[in-house]
């Protein structure tokens, strides 16, 4: 596998890992924390347990391996997510592919918060409803919103988010006891980001919010 900017890096294929046990532990997991006397959060959250948790963990974040998720879009611009696993320098580096364009544009990376120009909520849910059935990558719209929530940049979600994100995890997993929850606390650390600006031109148009093409080559 092969993208501009990351020609030495070891990318392999990632579309299977959502569907096996412990993956939306180790990628949403970190966005639970963070609430005064609430209690701690943990992989059951997600329908997970420690153990296949942590052997997933091995997969995701050895440096060895670099998994990407691509999230074609059927009309416009779509999403890479590449897990950069080098040392002493882990994080998700989310790409907005244009079609035409040979070089992706970094739209956001998460590294325990997220940097860069993010996405709305509409935009999230626009990207994660909208596959392309002609081009290879992760397919489901509960998966494709989960996979790309670390890239909300929108304090002002509308009233139905908590729902439409309770939805998804359930779909990918989580119990429907918890899901409410889980929800609400992801989206509570989400959402206390600095306010989207909107007069910003959007990223999935073509706009340049950040200036960011992907960095020096690694």
């Amino acid at each position: 596998m092969l993208i501009e900017g990351y020609h030495h890096a070891p990318l392999v294929a990632g579309e299977s890992l959502p569907a096996r046990p412990g993956f939306w532990s180790n990628h949403l997991l970190p966005m639970c924390g963070g609430v005064q006397g609430a209690a701690s959060p943990v992989p059951e959250w997600f329908g997970d347990d420690g153990a296949d948790t942590d052997a997933l963990s091995e997969t995701l974040f050895g440096t060895g391996r670099w998994p990407v998720l691509r999230l074609p879009v059927a009309d416009g611009p779509g999403i890479v997510a590449v897990y950069r696993n080098l040392v002493g320098d882990h994080g998700i580096d989310y790409l907005l592919v244009h079609p035409g364009r040979s070089v992706p544009q970094l739209l956001g990376s998460w590294e325990g918060d997220l940097s860069g120009a993010g996405l709305t909520w509409h935009e999230l849910q626009r990207v994660a409803a909208t596959p392309s059935p002609s081009a290879e990558g992760v397919e489901d719209p509960a998966a494709r919103l989960l996979l790309l929530l670390p890239l909300l940049a929108d304090p002002y979600v509308p009233e139905a988010a908590p729902a439409t994100l309770r939805t998804a995890l359930t779909a990918c997993g989580a119990p429907r006891d918890t899901a409410a929850e889980t929800a609400a606390r992801l989206l509570a650390h989400l959402t206390r980001r600095p306010g989207h600006d909107h007069a910003w031109a959007s990223p999935l148009s073509g706009g340049r919010r950040d200036g960011g093409e992907i960095p020096a080559e690694l």
